[in-house]
């Protein structure tokens, strides 16, 4: 992959809105103090989007099993249904956005290409759609005919935490530095990181709500020893290291995710804990 595969501009999505056909947009508004931006959603959204609830259409919360972690990825099942009802065809060219610096919509990225679809994430979400001219509309989704796709699920790759235990490479965690060292834990029952883990807050990868460009992006991870041999990435729930996963993409490195992450390792007395930089 590379920038264009994974990203998509402002004026390229308004150019596409213009000569036809629209990409089906799914909009991802998500932040841990707010889970639910149907509001903000219908307050001002690009017309023809869809919302998205992370928490119900990008995990699976029937899955109770702590060491799953707070966002347990929706069964193949579960994921094929949700995409049928975004009315997702094999034709359907897919543009995911927030209003977050694309934390959320890399989750819906992820879940997509995981499922063998084409997706691309709007670089700048929906402040560089408004900086680039482009209109929004109120209101709710529109309501939508199902399609009858079939999605390719494993088609990006997934570790549990065995692997994790015994991963010969890089492992990226994309949580905020003071959680990486253990110097709060506002969330998950104990504080620290897997052993070994590198810190790699996804913050990083963008500046004002941008990715960086290909070559900072391979600078950075370069840095932390990711360009070589296998890369595994892991966050507080599995949200964010999607983050991660998106901006290696860009700098042509495929991620493994760890989709339990850190919510599911410290869920096990039995797994070890490191604290410090």
């Amino acid at each position: 992959m590379n920038r264009s595969d994974v990203l998509i501009s402002a004026e390229e999505l308004l150019r596409l809105q213009a000569s036809g056909p629209t990409p089906r947009l799914l909009d991802v508004r998500w932040t841990l103090p707010k889970p639910d931006g149907r509001d903000d959603f219908a307050a001002g959204h690009i017309p023809g989007a869809i919302y998205v609830d992370l928490d119900t259409e990008l995990a699976d919360h029937a899955n109770t099993e702590p060491t799953a972690g707070r966002h347990p990825l929706p069964s193949a099942e579960q994921f094929q249904d949700t995409v049928r009802s975004w009315a997702v065809t094999d034709d359907t060219e897919v543009v995911v956005y927030d209003d977050n610096s694309s934390l959320g919509a890399a989750r819906a990225w992820w879940l997509l290409r995981w499922a063998g679809l084409d997706a691309r994430v709007l670089d700048g979400g929906l402040a560089a759609y408004r900086a680039a001219g482009g209109r929004l509309e109120t209101g709710a989704s529109p309501e939508l005919e199902p399609s009858h796709i079939t999605i390719s699920p494993n088609s990006l790759p997934v570790i549990d935490a065995d692997a994790v235990a015994a991963w010969d490479g890089v492992l990226l965690d994309a949580r905020a530095g003071e959680r990486f060292r253990g110097e709060t834990e506002p969330m998950d029952p104990r504080a620290g990181h897997i052993p070994g883990a590198k810190s790699a807050p996804a913050t990083g990868n963008v500046h004002q709500g941008s990715f960086l460009d290909e070559a900072a992006l391979r600078e950075r991870f370069s840095a932390l020893g990711a360009l070589e041999g296998p890369v595994g990435v892991y966050c507080g729930s599995g949200v964010t290291a999607c983050h991660n996963a998106l901006a290696l993409a860009v700098a042509g490195v495929e991620a493994s995710l760890y989709p339990a992450s850190w919510s599911g390792w410290s869920a096990d007395p039995e797994r070890p804990v490191e604290t410090g930089a």
